[in-house]
């Protein structure tokens, strides 16, 4: 498997972990205080850490840093609009979509040779 695609898959885990540390509290923990949320919000950014670091490391030998930032945003933003609809209940806006064609063009530019 290449090195851009375990990265990706890196890339998916630590974002679904992340937007769960982040975003899962305003739903399940609404009614405990902000230091529970935060606390165990901390503890799952612990996990989403152990693969975000090693598909950074391992990102970087193949990909330049920038490209790696913007596949990691266009890959956090892939993530999160099914999250946010899905688990949320967020209904679905336009603005996804041109937020999401945006992020294409960050692609197109930082990947352009």
């Amino acid at each position: 498997m290449s090195v851009v695609i375990r990265t990706v898959l890196l890339l998916i885990a630590s974002n679904v972990l992340m937007t769960f540390a982040w975003y899962a509290h305003l739903k399940d923990l609404n009614d405990k205080p902000w230091f529970i949320a935060a606390l165990i919000s901390w503890g799952i950014a612990f996990f989403e850490y152990m693969f975000q670091v090693p598909a950074n490391r391992l990102g970087a030998t193949s990909l330049s840093v920038p490209q790696l930032k913007i596949l990691q945003e266009v890959i956090s933003l892939s993530v999160f609009v099914p999250f946010s609809v899905l688990y949320l209940q967020e209904p679905l806006r336009l603005n996804y979509l041109w937020a999401g064609l945006c992020m294409l063009g960050a692609v197109f530019f930082i990947f352009k040779g």
